[in-house]
């Protein structure tokens, strides 16, 4: 019987990591936006509760990467808040919430609730920090279908309804978060058109 087990990652996680995103982001994906050894480093060494590792039967199937930010609503790029894949001058050691920069699963695994258990382990460390929320920008893949019709807000809006059904707001939204706002510019996306929404789940128990 498969289970599925989140924990910290470590530096000796590399080779795992690296396999999840090589599944994940075949070529002609560029190498160079894989993790490096140089990320996974400065993750785990700046802030290890974020630096989280799903394992099946003991095979690294998936992974999630999160920082700790004070939330103003200013707009912001991914580069901004993720330092680059760094962390180290975006991490806010007295911040109020947990800001995710990255979740990936190995296609061969998907579906079987992997994605799932890291947001619950995210939701968590919320807890357990006693945060204000959880939060990150949300892609949407599929707006590209709908961009001649409807705006970005629109497009969300028809997301929430049940209306239009998006490969990872839809995602989001089972998950017990919500939009907070719309962010253009956000990350170098052609399906999302470079659109991110800010997504939250609000401590419930505060």
């Amino acid at each position: 019987m498969s289970t599925v087990r989140v924990r910290p990652y470590t530096l000796a996680d590399f080779n795992g990591l690296l396999d999840i995103q090589k599944e994940a982001f075949p070529p002609p994906f560029p190498e160079d936006l894989w993790w490096s050894r140089d990320q996974i480093e400065a993750h785990v060494m700046t802030f290890p509760e974020g630096a989280l590792l799903a394992e099946e039967n003991d095979v690294a199937v998936g992974s999630a990467t999160s920082l700790l930010v004070t939330y103003d609503g200013k707009p912001h790029t991914w580069e901004e808040v993720a330092d680059d894949g760094f962390i180290k001058r975006s991490h806010d050691p007295n911040g109020d919430s947990l800001y995710g920069i990255d979740l990936c699963v190995r296609p061969s695994y998907r579906g079987k609730g992997i994605a799932g258990a890291l947001y619950e382990a995210r939701k968590e460390t919320v807890r357990k920090l006693g945060l204000k929320r959880f939060i990150a920008g949300c892609r949407i893949p599929n707006y590209h279908e709908y961009a001649d019709k409807l705006t970005a807000d629109q497009y969300v809006e028809a997301v929430q309804k049940g209306e239009i059904k998006d490969l990872v707001l839809t995602f989001m939204l089972k998950q017990g978060l919500r939009p907070l706002q719309v962010m253009p510019n956000y990350l170098e996306d052609e399906e999302s058109l470079d659109y991110a929404i800010l997504v939250e789940w609000r401590n419930d128990q505060l």
